[in-house]
């Protein structure tokens, strides 16, 4: 099996040898460790030299053994150097991955992270758990994605092969089948989606990953168009849902009170922002569709206010009315 060839897992390799040779008393040298890891015995005796000179490792030849070892039988090589910062910082990073729980890429990172604490030096004072206690990622709420979903798309993604999905749409009575070629995959809120050409409809959609019944990965194979641009459907405009197409702008007043909270977080890369006499601010920015702000607009209640699109501000009047009619009536129980 091929072998890590980086300095670092050699150096690994060559300390963890010369410890299990410690202790059954068969001394590892160059020529075993040099076969094992399938590198010439010249490149373990260079590593040996290194750990020598440059990281202080008391290694010591024993001839009438024909192998070496540590004159300091507690020595063991600091697999990572860490300093104070770069501990706190994996910790939170362990923190974050678990935002994606519930997708089979968590166990796998999981361990990873099992990996690396288990290499950390005993010589690190910081400890993980201070961390655990005081600091805190709180995730989305989470959809659960299929492992084997999750395969197929991810082997699209990776050999350029179409996907066949059956996939059911908010709100419709069945699935539809659709046969999709997989140009990316993003995290929003949540949810994990898939951003591909649909040969149903011609043209490139987003899908939801957990509203995929079924997945076939196909033989057939396509080419990304060289005008893709993730761009365009991640990150670029409000919410998921991009697109191509001519940008609607949205204006919309907030009232004083919700000022402050507007103006501290930026909600679009190209939204504009203006104080009003009141101590309102009035938010503007281009969207190509206009689902997912209408629903962000409906969060802040009676202290915003839509001034354009036109078509936006009716939509919203109209799910406000319908909102009031369904409560206006006692409660069922």
């Amino acid at each position: 099996m091929a072998k890590d060839k980086t300095q670092l897992s050699r150096l690994l390799f060559i300390d963890r040898k010369i410890q299990e040779g410690m202790r059954s008393g068969l001394l590892a040298n160059c020529s075993s460790m040099a076969a094992e890891y399938e590198v010439s015995a010249k490149s373990i005796l260079r590593d040996i030299d290194y750990l020598r000179n440059q990281r202080d490792a008391p290694i010591a030849y024993d001839a009438a053994r024909r192998g070496y070892f540590y004159t300091e039988a507690s020595y063991s090589l600091p697999a990572i150097s860490l300093r104070e910062r770069d501990l706190f910082a994996l910790c939170i990073a362990e923190k974050a991955l678990r935002m994606h729980e519930g997708t089979p890429i968590y166990q796998a990172l999981r361990n990873v992270f099992r990996k690396i604490e288990a290499s950390l030096p005993d010589k690190v004072s910081v400890q993980p758990l201070w961390v655990e206690r005081r600091l805190s990622v709180v995730a989305d709420p989470q959809t659960r994605v299929c492992p084997e979903i999750w395969d197929a798309v991810a082997s699209g993604l990776h050999a350029s092969k179409s996907l066949l999905l059956s996939y059911r749409k908010p709100g419709a009575a069945g699935e539809v089948e659709r046969r999709v070629d997989p140009y990316h995959l993003a995290r929003y809120q949540g949810e994990w989606y898939l951003i591909g050409h649909c040969h149903l409809r011609g043209r490139i959609l987003t899908f939801a990953m957990s509203r995929v019944a079924k997945i076939v990965l196909c033989p057939e194979t396509f080419t990304v168009p060289d005008t893709f641009d993730p761009a365009h459907y991640v990150g670029g405009q409000f919410g998921i849902f991009g697109g191509e197409g001519e940008p609607v702008a949205v204006r919309l007043r907030f009232a004083r009170e919700h000022a402050p909270y507007v103006l501290e977080r930026e909600w679009h890369p190209e939204q504009t922002l203006s104080a009003c006499d009141d101590g309102g601010v009035e938010l503007g920015f281009p969207v190509l569709h206009l689902q997912e702000v209408k629903r962000w607009v409906l969060s802040w209640g009676r202290g915003v206010r839509v001034l354009a699109p036109v078509r936006l501000a009716e939509e919203v009047r109209h799910e406000l009315a319908a909102a009031l009619a369904e409560h206006s009536s006692p409660p069922l129980c």
